[in-house]
Protein backbone atom coordinates (compact mmCIF):
# COMPACT_ATOMS: atom_id res chain seq x y z
CA UNK A 1 0.00 0.00 0.00
CA UNK A 2 1.71 3.44 -1.11
CA UNK A 3 1.75 6.49 1.42
CA UNK A 4 -0.89 8.52 0.33
CA UNK A 5 -3.46 5.35 0.35
CA UNK A 6 -2.15 5.12 3.95
CA UNK A 7 -2.67 8.27 4.54
CA UNK A 8 -6.21 8.26 3.08
CA UNK A 9 -7.48 5.52 5.40
CA UNK A 10 -5.56 7.54 8.77
CA UNK A 11 -7.13 10.62 7.45
CA UNK A 12 -10.93 9.03 7.58
CA UNK A 13 -11.43 9.61 11.48
CA UNK A 14 -10.92 12.86 11.35
CA UNK A 15 -13.34 14.05 8.80
CA UNK A 16 -16.60 13.77 11.01
CA UNK A 17 -18.40 11.36 9.12
CA UNK A 18 -18.30 12.91 5.91
CA UNK A 19 -18.47 16.67 6.91
CA UNK A 20 -14.94 17.55 5.62
CA UNK A 21 -13.76 15.74 2.36
CA UNK A 22 -10.44 15.25 1.08
CA UNK A 23 -9.76 17.42 -2.11
CA UNK A 24 -5.61 16.62 -2.69
CA UNK A 25 -3.21 14.35 -0.78
CA UNK A 26 0.31 15.20 -1.91
CA UNK A 27 3.85 14.08 -0.16
CA UNK A 28 6.72 14.50 -1.69
CA UNK A 29 10.80 14.39 -0.68
CA UNK A 30 10.55 10.72 -0.10
CA UNK A 31 14.47 10.06 -1.02
CA UNK A 32 16.16 10.52 2.16
CA UNK A 33 15.19 14.11 2.95
CA UNK A 34 12.83 15.63 4.85
CA UNK A 35 9.33 14.33 3.54
CA UNK A 36 6.52 16.68 3.06
CA UNK A 37 2.90 15.74 3.42
CA UNK A 38 0.27 18.64 2.06
CA UNK A 39 -3.46 17.20 2.60
CA UNK A 40 -6.24 19.86 1.06
CA UNK A 41 -9.71 19.70 2.78
CA UNK A 42 -12.95 21.11 2.87
CA UNK A 43 -16.79 20.83 3.48
CA UNK A 44 -19.94 22.14 2.30
CA UNK A 45 -19.72 25.41 5.08
CA UNK A 46 -15.92 25.79 4.13
CA UNK A 47 -13.30 24.28 6.81
CA UNK A 48 -11.85 27.26 9.65
CA UNK A 49 -7.91 27.35 10.32
CA UNK A 50 -8.80 26.14 13.50
CA UNK A 51 -10.46 22.95 12.26
CA UNK A 52 -7.36 22.56 9.94
CA UNK A 53 -5.26 22.93 12.81
CA UNK A 54 -6.84 20.74 15.39
CA UNK A 55 -6.67 17.81 12.21
CA UNK A 56 -3.09 18.39 11.58
CA UNK A 57 -2.22 18.22 15.23
CA UNK A 58 -4.01 15.29 15.87
CA UNK A 59 -3.31 13.05 12.50
CA UNK A 60 0.20 14.47 13.27
CA UNK A 61 0.36 12.90 16.40
CA UNK A 62 -1.04 10.00 15.63
CA UNK A 63 1.84 9.38 12.28
CA UNK A 64 4.55 10.15 15.00
CA UNK A 65 3.34 7.35 17.17
CA UNK A 66 2.86 5.05 14.55
CA UNK A 67 6.40 6.00 12.79
CA UNK A 68 4.68 6.82 9.45
CA UNK A 69 7.41 6.98 7.80
CA UNK A 70 10.07 5.59 10.01
CA UNK A 71 13.14 7.75 10.89
CA UNK A 72 12.75 9.96 8.02
CA UNK A 73 11.31 13.43 9.65
CA UNK A 74 8.55 15.25 7.92
CA UNK A 75 6.21 18.25 7.86
CA UNK A 76 2.69 17.91 7.97
CA UNK A 77 0.58 21.03 6.39
CA UNK A 78 -3.56 20.70 6.18
CA UNK A 79 -5.29 23.13 5.07
CA UNK A 80 -8.07 24.50 2.73
CA UNK A 81 -7.47 24.52 -1.12
CA UNK A 82 -8.24 28.34 -1.31
CA UNK A 83 -10.13 29.97 -4.15
CA UNK A 84 -7.35 29.54 -6.62
CA UNK A 85 -7.40 25.84 -6.42
CA UNK A 86 -9.38 24.47 -9.30
CA UNK A 87 -13.20 23.09 -8.32
CA UNK A 88 -12.43 18.66 -8.21
CA UNK A 89 -15.95 17.88 -6.53
CA UNK A 90 -19.86 18.18 -7.38
CA UNK A 91 -20.14 19.59 -3.53
CA UNK A 92 -17.55 22.38 -4.39
CA UNK A 93 -19.25 23.58 -7.63
CA UNK A 94 -22.71 23.37 -5.18
CA UNK A 95 -21.13 25.87 -2.52
CA UNK A 96 -19.65 28.39 -5.14
CA UNK A 97 -23.34 28.58 -7.01
CA UNK A 98 -23.81 32.17 -8.00
CA UNK A 99 -20.05 33.12 -8.34
CA UNK A 100 -18.13 33.78 -11.69
CA UNK A 101 -15.91 30.59 -12.84
CA UNK A 102 -13.69 30.16 -15.36
CA UNK A 103 -13.80 26.79 -17.14
CA UNK A 104 -11.67 24.81 -19.55
CA UNK A 105 -13.46 22.61 -21.72
CA UNK A 106 -11.88 19.04 -22.64
CA UNK A 107 -11.49 20.44 -26.14
CA UNK A 108 -9.44 23.29 -24.95
CA UNK A 109 -12.25 25.85 -25.38
CA UNK A 110 -12.44 28.38 -22.14
CA UNK A 111 -15.68 29.64 -20.94
CA UNK A 112 -16.33 32.44 -18.26
CA UNK A 113 -19.58 32.94 -16.76
CA UNK A 114 -21.84 32.93 -13.75
CA UNK A 115 -22.84 29.63 -12.00
CA UNK A 116 -26.43 29.14 -12.07
CA UNK A 117 -26.59 25.77 -10.82
CA UNK A 118 -24.92 21.99 -10.13
CA UNK A 119 -25.88 18.66 -9.11
CA UNK A 120 -24.04 15.19 -9.14
CA UNK A 121 -24.10 15.13 -12.61
CA UNK A 122 -23.44 18.48 -14.16
CA UNK A 123 -23.31 22.43 -13.88
CA UNK A 124 -25.09 25.30 -15.92
CA UNK A 125 -23.05 28.37 -16.48
CA UNK A 126 -24.25 31.51 -17.81
CA UNK A 127 -21.71 32.24 -20.38
CA UNK A 128 -20.78 35.56 -20.97
CA UNK A 129 -19.76 35.62 -24.93
CA UNK A 130 -16.32 37.08 -25.47
CA UNK A 131 -15.82 40.01 -27.71
CA UNK A 132 -15.34 38.90 -31.37
CA UNK A 133 -14.50 41.08 -34.30
CA UNK A 134 -17.09 40.41 -37.41
CA UNK A 135 -14.59 38.49 -39.03
CA UNK A 136 -13.53 36.11 -36.44
CA UNK A 137 -17.21 35.40 -35.92
CA UNK A 138 -17.66 34.69 -40.12
CA UNK A 139 -14.52 32.31 -39.68
CA UNK A 140 -15.93 30.42 -36.87
CA UNK A 141 -19.71 30.34 -38.33
CA UNK A 142 -17.70 29.07 -41.83
CA UNK A 143 -15.64 26.80 -39.68
CA UNK A 144 -18.76 25.18 -38.26
CA UNK A 145 -17.85 26.48 -34.73
CA UNK A 146 -20.72 26.98 -32.11
CA UNK A 147 -19.88 29.74 -29.68
CA UNK A 148 -21.56 28.83 -26.41
CA UNK A 149 -23.04 31.53 -25.23
CA UNK A 150 -25.98 32.22 -21.62
CA UNK A 151 -27.24 29.46 -19.76
CA UNK A 152 -25.43 26.29 -20.82
CA UNK A 153 -25.08 23.07 -19.32
CA UNK A 154 -21.95 21.48 -18.84
CA UNK A 155 -21.47 17.62 -18.01
CA UNK A 156 -18.79 17.30 -15.41
CA UNK A 157 -16.92 14.91 -17.93
CA UNK A 158 -16.19 17.54 -20.23
CA UNK A 159 -15.20 19.66 -17.94
CA UNK A 160 -10.97 19.62 -17.41
CA UNK A 161 -10.75 22.95 -14.93
CA UNK A 162 -13.16 25.29 -13.45
CA UNK A 163 -11.71 27.61 -11.18
CA UNK A 164 -13.67 30.15 -9.23
CA UNK A 165 -12.69 34.08 -10.49
CA UNK A 166 -12.46 36.56 -7.80
CA UNK A 167 -13.82 40.33 -9.07
CA UNK A 168 -12.99 43.27 -7.11
CA UNK A 169 -15.71 45.18 -7.90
Amino acid sequence: MDDKTRLTELLQPYLNNGQFYLVDLQVVGRQGGRIKVTILLDSDEGITIDQCADISRRLGGEMDEANFFGDSPFTLEVSSPGVDFPLAFPRQYVRNIGRQLAVVLTDGSLHRGKLEAADEQQIVLNIVPEKRSKTKQKKDAEAGIDVLSGPTTLPYDQIKKATVEISFN
